[in-house]
């Protein structure tokens, strides 16, 4: 059972220097085409450090119930906020992903890859479409290889960054200059020519 303290901290009206940092994470979701209440809600309960309730959230962000309602769902979805009961009373109870790099990796994952596979997957029909015609000039075959090559090479990005944190761009660079990276086989793999 929580204890009275622990239930009051959870209910505090928000502070000055909390509205100064739910409304910057606000900001900075929104601007990553997200909602700005999805970024306030999470910043508090990660803030807090402790599950707060719908009502919690609703005195403290002054939002409406069904804001609430809607954006703890959206944010269960998206893995970065979890529900739980409490033994103290019937009322679910909310808490933040506080491991930021699997946050932000889930995300990634559920929309940024998603859009980058949609894009890769264009430019190679659109390459195959153009090759087919057999009235592209080469050098805007050319251009537009260079473009499929750099979305491979963020994918490629996107996808090394799921599995090890560290985002390595160093290919696009290449590919922006018009210089196609040399893929290294890796140790112990077979050495495959072009073909």
């Amino acid at each position: 059972m929580k204890s009275p303290r622990a239930a009051a901290e959870r209910a505090a009206p928000i502070t000055e220097w909390e509205a100064l940092v739910v409304e910057a994470v606000g900001t900075v979701i929104e601007f990553w085409r997200f909602k700005r209440n999805q970024g306030r809600v999470w910043a508090l309960l990660y803030l807090r450090g402790r599950e707060m309730t719908a009502h919690d959230l609703q005195e403290a962000l002054a939002l409406s119930k069904g804001a609430v309602s809607m954006v703890t769902r959206e944010l269960e979805e998206w893995g970065v906020v979890s529900r739980v009961r409490s033994d103290a009373d019937a009322a679910w109870h909310f808490h933040a992903e506080t491991d930021l790099m699997k946050m932000v990796g889930r995300v990634i994952e559920k929309r940024e890859s998603k859009l980058v596979l949609g894009v890769k997957a264009d430019l190679e029909r659109a390459e195959r479409l153009a090759r087919a015609s057999g009235d592209v000039p080469p050098d805007v075959l050319a251009r537009l290889h260079r473009m499929k090559t750099l979305a491979s090479v963020i994918d490629r990005a996107v996808r090394g960054f799921l599995h090890t944190a560290r985002l390595d761009v160093g290919g696009a660079v290449s590919v922006l200059s018009g210089v196609l990276p040399v893929r290294r086989p890796r140790r112990g793999s077979a050495r495959i020519s072009p073909g």
